[in-house]
């Protein structure tokens, strides 16, 4: 049965999208764009709890946007509102009385109301200064009255609209951070290398003369899982991990210990900027599965100025 519904659900959905007019969708949009200032949303039941949803999505991308209880805005809330504010109102039936009611006031304060229905050729698109249908063909309700597809396609329609907003307003996603501070989209779109790295005394370096034996000492310590190989200047030269440390002592047992360990590094290590976003550099590190890189030098202006390990990644919460 629940196999049933999920085939049901996809075809109800699909209808929605085969049957919604893009040309009303797309003149929204521009609406939106073209709003000076403030988008209202709200709604009766089910409906109010979708459109306090996409008032929030539009909030989160710059746009100023709020819900208003329509019971509220009878009783002293409507003076939020202002001449040039746009008030989306949502219904599935487009027959909601609290909200026909609510229109003539809106009027008088010059904001301009859009209906968005579930049902064609309603009193609320009448009385709308704009109307999108949602074309609704039957609830999921084996009764075809609890709202399900008809809060679902509310929902969709509400993320098409705030989506494309976004793009034609070319949000920045430096913006979109500072909208999401808190959280997993706050860690992603905020939290850089230099933030993770290890700096100044706790990152492990050496010289490319230096021997292998003196610099074991620094590779334990440091608890880095590798050391990177610089200059006097601190430019980056090569790196030397646990791993290169065990071929050593697997090709040369006898001698490893006294040689250069120039000699056993990676000499073109890949390297990383500070101000690169951490869930890049993640991304970096995973490129090839084969081929995990789990220690990165951070370089800036040419010089080491830290080193990141994919554990500072991990356990700071980002995965990619």
């Amino acid at each position: 049965m629940l196999k049933n519904l999920f085939l049901d659900q996809k075809t109800l959905i699909n209808a929605f999208f085969d049957s919604l007019d893009l040309k009303k969708a797309e003149s929204l949009v521009n609406m939106i764009v073209n709003c000076k200032g403030t988008l209202f949303f709200t709604g009766v039941g089910k409906s109010g709890l979708i459109a306090k949803k996409i008032a929030g999505t539009f909030s989160s991308i710059e746009i100023k946007a709020f819900y208003l209880c329509p019971i509220d805005a009878l009783h002293g809330d409507i003076g939020r509102v202002e001449k040039g504010d746009l008030f989306f109102m949502l219904s599935k039936s487009g027959y909601t009385g609290e909200l026909i009611e609510l229109i003539p006031h809106l009027k008088r304060k010059k904001a301009d109301v859009i209906a968005i229905v579930c049902n064609d050729n309603t009193p609320l698109q009448k009385l709308s200064e704009a109307s999108i249908h949602l074309p609704l063909k039957k609830e999921l309700c084996p009764f075809n009255l609890a709202p399900t597809i008809s809060s679902t396609i509310q929902l969709i329609f509400g993320d098409l609209l705030a989506i494309s907003v976004m793009q034609k307003k070319e949000l920045s996603i430096e913006v979109f951070a500072q909208n999401h501070p808190g959280g997993s989209i706050g860690k992603k779109l905020l939290v850089r290398v230099k933030d993770l790295m290890k700096k100044n005394a706790q990152v492990p370096t050496c010289l490319y003369e230096d021997k292998l034996i003196d610099i074991l000492p620094i590779l334990s310590e440091k608890r880095c899982g590798a050391i990177i190989i610089t200059d006097l200047e601190k430019k980056l030269n090569g790196i030397f991990t646990d791993g290169d440390l065990r071929r050593a002592l697997q090709k040369d047992p006898n001698s490893a210990l006294q040689q250069k360990i120039g000699f056993y590094s990676n000499p073109s290590p890949r390297s990383i900027s500070p101000d690169t976003l951490a869930l890049d550099a993640l991304k970096f590190m995973e490129k090839d599965p084969k081929k995990l890189v789990m220690v990165l030098p951070v370089v800036e202006e040419g010089r080491v100025v830290g080193i990141l390990h994919m554990h500072d990644i991990l356990q700071a919460g980002l995965t990619s």
